[in-house]
């Protein structure tokens, strides 16, 4: 397995496309079919989005001052699905909303996969080697284990916090 950290984000990335097709799939079928599938994608999402919050994005903002704006975008694009995310854990899978609900969720997230996929990704792989990619990524794995797995845990309340905060 690589320890580089695009790479490993990558992998996020496709892990979570997988989740989103079947719950599209899944869209007008059994709502505890829903419910499952949102409960994966949203702790596929937490642990995603507070390993590049607590790991990546402080790295790149501080090693590449020249995608500052690319990292704030980020930061600002994380708040929003962390606050969907919030809202849909605590919704019902029957809940008329619940299916809209996700598709926005999704539909950012897409959005913000495609953007650093394809501008800003590349743009770090250039200007870093390939030894301070394996580092950052290491320290993800290592983080990995103890990373939230719910919107509701402390650890990614305090990173929706410090979102609104910052």
């Amino acid at each position: 397995m690589s320890t580089d950290a695009i790479v490993l984000l990558k992998e996020d990335h496709k892990e979570m496309r997988r989740l989103f097709r079947q719950f599209a799939k899944a869209e007008d079928g059994p709502a505890a079919e829903r419910g499952k599938l949102v409960r994966q994608i949203l702790e596929a999402l937490t642990v995603h989005t507070y390993l590049e919050n607590e790991v990546m994005y402080p790295e790149i903002r501080k090693l590449l001052p020249d995608l500052e704006d690319d990292i704030l975008e980020s930061y600002e694009e994380h708040h929003v699905a962390d606050l969907l995310c919030a809202e849909l854990a605590t919704m019902d899978p029957s809940d008329e909303r619940f299916v809209a609900k996700t598709t926005v969720l999704i539909e950012n997230v897409e959005h913000h996969v495609e953007e650093e996929e394809q501008e800003w990704f590349p743009k770090v792989r250039e200007a870093l080697g390939r030894n301070q990619l394996q580092e950052i990524g290491q320290r993800m794995i290592d983080m990995r284990p103890s990373a939230p797995r719910s919107p509701a845990d402390p650890k990614a309340i305090k990173k929706a916090v410090d979102a609104v905060t910052a």
